[in-house]
């Protein structure tokens, strides 16, 4: 519906955006006013939303995705003023570990070892300067490899060298890539040590990389605390991040002057409700806790479902067998911001909270733009998965908002309107209305339950009419792969997702027959590791819905006496979880023993025997399972349960 005010002698008849005025006999609409004034300054500065690539593996298919659908997804992420639009990329530093949905390799798995060119994290940097050249770069460590700690499980004790690994990874970004890091962090929530943050801002400024600035500590806002009596530590940081804060701060943070962001938010399912919590805390981690920055996680879920947080990103991703990608509504709740602010623009000096329950921020880039986000969330329709979230009503409202200052003389909004509707599950999303006429400096909103309105003086506002992509299909039933392959664009194999350890494209330059082009797993020292990692390595490909399968594989031993092997089907568990995985593992190790075993762990023993099996050699292992039937090479018996 159109957008009108008419002011008539002193009477002015407020134009509805909403769905229409109350049916005859309903209660009237609480009415309040809110008034929006720069004459007096403006509140902090706004420093952009963003998502979250790693911690851990999170965009892992995505790289497998053939092209022209692996090109849209990425349009819809970064493109200015076509989908998410986000003004930050966050990636993990790749450690060698499991970091919650896989393991991301490092760029130094040992000492002196450099690659720049491991994973995918560079590639998709490039990807989202390549869209939008301003967006900002953030790297984060969730592990390290073990050489830093020398045996210790602690990354702290030789801050120096953990310095320099750090400072390799921003370094490499810069010289292989073309890659200006804008941040860096710490730990992902996990101990912070002052003297390490103290000592990284010493090598960053001796190599002249002052324009770096440094997060701490990703977790909760306990560092403030020590920031206040450390005033080297205070120096040292430039922005206080924390994870999942509720929408709320504490004073000692506010105390340090420093920038408040929500450094990790959202990790919540990307249905409607998920789409809720983003608007909610979207708006109100500045209206309740003045963090003037909000990350989600993830980027985009582009992992295997069923391992932990599954569809827990912006936009879902995880078939590239097929090219099939939703566009989840949280991309528009977000595009509500992305799309009609940058970083460098300030929020106004408002209280930013409705009488009748939601929230509203301002924006200005203090050239005369204004953008104004409302939200109206209900408490059921927008909890995040963590925290809990206190109760709270919304009810219908009529909001009348008075321009002042600079804005009095506005006097045309562009407006873009989201509803979730939960009753018949048919959503409207990023919509644009007709514009909004405001009559000196005044202009009044209908607003219903669980609605997000923009209002902008901008007319870059745009939602892609894309074309669908294909329809999902299940994984490949019959699938192989030689890994014949000689220039590989990245380091690992399509579709195997690493869960313990690192498996790499290897060319066996010494053999001389069918084993020249292989995958080889290379981290043979354990990570300083972020969750309890499984003691045996693992890397997960497939659909976890199968049953009945035949698992065939070409395998070799490299290391003698203890070295050993296995593969596996019905394996339930992954991620943070893998440690804990039960399914059908058959082993064989160079002592020349078998087992087979109902999990990771191998506590569960099924089977065991000889199996003939050696080190440095090639030999063929196959697992077939039908029903309760477990069926192996003759050499090695059979078992029925």
């Amino acid at each position: 519906m159109g957008c009108a005010a008419l002011l008539w002698g002193t009477i002015l008849l407020a134009c509805s955006c909403g769905p229409g005025p109350p049916r005859a006999g309903a209660a009237p609409l609480l009415a309040a006013t809110y008034v929006l004034d720069d004459a007096n300054g403006l509140g902090r500065e706004f420093d952009g939303i963003g998502a979250v690539s790693g911690g851990g593996a999170t965009s892992r298919l995505l790289v497998n995705y053939p092209e022209p659908y692996r090109s849209q997804i990425l349009d819809y992420l970064f493109k200015p003023n076509f989908g998410a639009s986000l003004h930050i990329l966050k990636v993990e530093i790749g450690g060698d570990a499991q970091s919650t949905d896989g393991t991301e390799p490092s760029h130094m798995h040992y000492e002196n070892d450099e690659n720049y060119f491991r994973g995918y994290e560079w590639w998709l940097m490039k990807e989202a300067k390549k869209r939008n050249p301003n967006i900002k770069l953030i790297g984060l460590p969730w592990a390290f490899p073990g050489w830093i700690g020398k045996g210790e499980n602690w990354p702290y004790d030789y801050p120096d060298i953990t310095a320099y690994y750090i400072i390799s990874w921003i370094l490499g970004a810069k010289q292989y890539h073309d890659l200006d890091i804008d941040y860096v962090g710490i730990w992902n929530e996990r101990a912070f040590s002052s003297k390490y943050i103290k000592v990284l801002r010493h090598y960053l400024d001796r190599l002249g990389l002052w324009n770096i600035g440094i997060i701490a500590a990703d977790g909760d806002w306990n560092i403030s605390k020590e920031m206040l009596v450390d005033p080297y530590l205070n120096d040292a940081i430039e922005v206080v991040g924390a994870h999942y804060p509720g929408t709320k701060t504490v004073q000692n943070a506010i105390l340090t002057g420093k920038k408040l962001w929500s450094s990790e938010d959202y990790s919540t399912f990307n249905d409607d409700v998920g789409a809720g919590c983003w608007a909610r805390i979207l708006n109100q981690n500045y209206v309740n806790g003045n963090m003037t920055s909000t990350i989600a996680w993830n980027l985009v879920a582009s992992y295997y479902e069923e391992l932990p947080f599954g569809r827990c990103g912006l936009m879902t991703a995880q078939e590239p067998w097929s090219g099939h990608y939703k566009v989840e509504s949280p991309i528009w709740i977000t595009a509500h911001t992305t799309q009609f602010t940058q970083p460098g623009w300030s929020y106004l000096q408002v209280d930013g909270h409705l009488e009748g329950g939601g929230s509203f921020v301002a924006l200005t880039d203090g050239l005369g733009n204004l953008t104004i986000i409302i939200e109206t969330m209900s408490h059921n329709h927008s909890k995040c998965i963590r925290p809990p979230l206190p109760n709270f009503n919304v009810m219908p409202q009529r909001a009348t908002f008075y321009l002042r200052g600079s804005f009095y003389m506005v006097e045309t909004l562009q407006v873009w309107h989201s509803r979730l509707d939960f009753e018949s599950g048919n959503s409207s999303l990023f919509q644009q209305l007709h514009p909004l006429q405001v009559w000196e400096g005044r202009f009044s909103l209908d607003l219903n339950v669980d609605e997000v309105y923009t209002l902008t003086t901008l007319k870059t506002g745009r939602k892609c009419g894309c074309p669908e992509p294909p329809p999902p299909q299940p994984f490949p039933s019959n699938y192989n792969d030689d890994f014949n392959i000689r220039n590989p664009p990245f380091s690992e194999a399509p579709n195997f997702a690493d869960q313990t350890g690192v498996f790499e494209y290897f060319v066996n330059a010494s053999d001389p027959g069918d084993h020249v082009f292989t995958l080889r797993q290379v981290v043979v020292q354990r990570p300083i590791t972020w969750v309890s990692d499984a003691d045996q390595t693992i890397s997960v490909i497939g659909n976890f819905k199968w049953v009945n399968m035949t698992v065939t594989c070409d395998i070799y031993i490299e290391k003698p006496r203890d070295g050993g092997v296995f593969i596996a089907g019905r394996v339930d568990n992954g991620g943070i979880y893998v440690r804990h995985s039960k399914g059908v593992f058959f082993w064989v190790f160079a002592d020349g023993t078998y087992r087979v075993t109902g999990d990771l762990a191998g506590k569960q023993i099924l089977m065991k025997g000889l199996a003939g099996v050696r080190d440095n050699a090639w030999h063929t292992l196959t697992l077939n399972i039908q029903h309760l039937q477990l069926q192996l090479p003759r050499n090695v018996g059979k078992l029925e349960s």
